[in-house]
């Protein structure tokens, strides 16, 4: 019985609902974009992030009341099948003005979803973030798209009273380390249905990208498997965090339902207690104050490598914000919002806000450093960086995302080394095709020293 079809066409009418129910003018910019019945001119902004939704929604409401633009723009929080969601809106010729570039951008730049920024964009603000800028980050084929506002920290976050009752000293550096505190928080948390460690697997990349990725950062790997070293993907890195997070899941020291587990559901269960540990971003430090407020001792740690050797820098996420659609009927009133939105002072109120990690050198040393519950733990330091970008194969990729493919081993066992091996084979056959295409680039880098990124 082929159950793929039945699931697809179940997300098509899904999404072609949510775009429906948003209303909206073919190729106008989505819902109730173009121009409104009061005269205005109407923009729809999509974002990805809730974590700073209402923070946001506010800096929204107050460009609504002050611009003199006669400008109004509406907030859609479209956290779910973002992706997704914005393919079909591209499709169907109801894509929102402005929406984030924070996810799959190298595609979404290739399926010319973004406008470029340049010709909008005065001398000042080139200068101001010409350092930033990062290729199939920021800019893709010699134009820019998105510009950065906050980056994002990636830590281990921690119960500090189940640490305490479980005896545990310190947040574990290394992988044995984790799994034996999650098995001793499980150990004297069980029959009240604590458990010792999380991640939100519903979505297994998302899972592995605020988590797996970190670890074998920190252990001098790559990044998802890509070897800038060598210019190729290899996998081999993966074997031992793969299994370690199989024996937390094996030895009951996981919580229940993981594999149906968003971020969001996870940090409600954090916030009441149920879970010791998870590795996620700095996000987390606005989630527990407005999002789901909790009384819970928490705290944040360094990323644990596998053996405790810290052979690599720890990879900073960010660096991406708002993009133009290259659909939008009022392109000249969405740069004026974006350029409102990427304003100083309002950078400056972000981080203040504790909503992200300044990447601008003038936000950083014109802002207060936050009275923030947990916002000390996640400043960077020298062990943060941005890393290189990774060359995206996925469109030429045949097969199980290498998320999926580990994820499956974790629930049902299997060959480790044989998932490995078909890994590195399927994503170099991806990576050449991609390269010969003239999609990405990929050159060896000899010299690549993940201890020595600034």
């Amino acid at each position: 019985m082929n159950l793929r079809k039945p699931v697809a066409m179940a997300l098509s009418v899904a999404l072609v609902g949510t775009l429906a129910a948003c209303g909206g003018e073919e190729n106008a910019g989505g819902s109730e974009s173009g121009q409104g019945a009061n005269g205005k001119t109407k923009l729809v902004y999509w974002t990805v992030d809730r974590h700073d939704a209402d923070y946001i929604k506010g800096v929204v409401d107050q460009f609504n009341k002050t611009n003199q633009d006669n400008i109004e723009v509406e907030v859609n929080v479209m956290s779910e099948n973002f992706v997704q969601s914005v393919d079909l809106a591209f499709a169907s010729g109801q894509a929102p003005d402005v929406f984030s570039a924070k996810m799959d951008f190298v595609n979404m730049a290739r399926k010319g979803y973004f406008e470029p920024l340049e010709p909008f964009m005065s001398d000042e603000i080139k200068k101001r973030f010409e350092s930033t800028l990062r290729d199939s980050a920021n800019t893709y084929d010699n134009h820019i798209y998105t510009l950065p506002n906050g980056g994002t920290t990636i830590r281990l976050v921690y119960n500090k009273d189940l640490f305490e009752k479980a005896g545990i000293a310190n947040p574990p550096k290394s992988l044995d380390e984790m799994v034996d505190a999650a098995k001793k928080i499980t150990e004297i948390g069980k029959k009240d249905g604590i458990y010792g460690f999380a991640l939100n697997f519903k979505n297994p990349t998302s899972a592995m990208e605020r988590s797996v990725r970190n670890i074998l950062e920190v252990s001098g790997y790559g990044v998802d498997g890509y070897d800038f070293k060598a210019g190729k993907y290899d996998f081999a890195g993966y074997k031992e965090v793969v299994e370690a997070l199989k024996k937390i899941r094996d030895d009951g020291s996981m919580l229940p339902g993981v594999e149906s587990l968003d971020i969001d559901p996870l940090r409600a269960q954090f916030a009441a207690g149920k879970i010791g540990m998870y590795l996620s971003y700095s996000a987390e430090i606005g989630v527990y104050q407005t999002q789901f407020p909790t009384e819970v001792k928490w705290a944040a740690a360094p990323v644990p490598s596998i053996d405790g050797t810290i052979k690599g820098k720890n990879g900073m996420n960010g660096a991406q914000w708002l993009a133009i659609s290259s659909k939008s009927a009022n392109k000249e009133a969405a740069w004026k919002f974006v350029e409102y939105m990427y304003g100083e002072e309002n950078m400056i109120k972000y981080a203040e806000a504790g909503l992200g990690m300044p990447v601008l050198q003038s936000v950083a040393q014109k802002m207060k450093v936050p009275d923030i519950y947990g916002y000390q733990d996640f400043v960077p330091t020298e062990s943060d960086v941005i890393w290189p970008v990774k060359p995206n194969v996925d469109s030429n990729l045949k097969g199980l995302k290498y998320a999926d493919a580990f994820w499956k081993y974790i629930l049902e066992g299997g060959n480790i080394d044989a998932i490995i091996q078909d890994l590195n084979t399927r994503y170099n056959e991806a990576l050449d095709k991609s390269v010969k295409a003239g999609d990405v680039k990929a050159e060896p880098d000899p010299a690549f020293d993940p201890l020595q990124l600034k």
